[in-house]
């Protein structure tokens, strides 16, 4: 279990779901950055989020497709 976390370079806070490392994952990723090129989203998968205080606040989402939009909208 992880959580694939999106956060925008100079801006507090990041968006965050919750996942499994794997093929999936993986694949989920490298398609979203080239969907979103280098426009300061940074994308980084971490095991638990209190454990990242520079991250916070999470806005935890419920699936892949929502955290994609807010991604595509950052």
């Amino acid at each position: 279990m992880c959580y694939l976390i999106a956060k925008k370079f100079g801006e507090a806070g990041c968006f965050a779901v919750k996942t499994r490392h794997g093929e999936m994952l993986a694949e989920f990723t490298k398609s979203l950055q080239d969907k979103i090129g280098h426009n300061g989203v940074q994308l980084v998968t971490i095991s638990r989020p209190n454990a990242y205080g520079e991250y916070e606040p999470y806005v935890i989402l419920d699936n892949m497709e929502t955290f994609e939009k807010k991604v595509l909208s950052m």
